[in-house]
């Protein structure tokens, strides 16, 4: 497997281009059509996050193996203000920025292994694998 991918978010551009890449990247492993969809939708729900909490920040795009299947790992970080209460951000419904507090909680339904380290002032890096079937 070739090593990761970074990509800025800096602009709702990159976002949009961060879910183009997400979606070929998907295609490419073999990932189902419906898994797909749930990749680039919590791809591009993290991306938002990313750009509207922290002001920007990166992913990586990374094909990964268990060497019996394919998968796709995401890899978000920013330098932003960070998550004080990560129990409170995970719940459905809640939000600091006037969505409908689905992003984080959402995305973690979406794909198959969900990772969140943050602290105050320290920034977020969100990793997230969705696995073929």
């Amino acid at each position: 497997m070739s090593g990761p991918q970074e990509l800025p978010i800096a602009t709702n551009g990159d976002v949009v281009l961060v879910r183009q890449k997400v979606r070929s990247v998907a295609a490419e492993i073999g990932l189902s059509l419906v898994d797909q969809t749930k990749i680039v939708t919590a791809a591009s729900e993290l991306a938002r996050n990313v750009l509207v909490h922290a002001g920007g920040g990166r992913v990586e795009v990374e094909k990964v193996s268990t060497g019996l299947r394919p998968g796709l790992r995401l890899v978000f970080s920013d330098e932003g203000p960070g998550i004080s209460d990560i129990a409170q951000a995970m719940t459905d419904g809640f939000t600091t920025g006037g969505g409908l507090g689905l992003g984080l909680s959402g995305s973690r339904r979406l794909v198959d292994e969900f990772d969140l380290v943050s602290a105050p002032g320290e920034g977020t890096r969100i990793t997230v694998t969705k696995w073929s079937r």
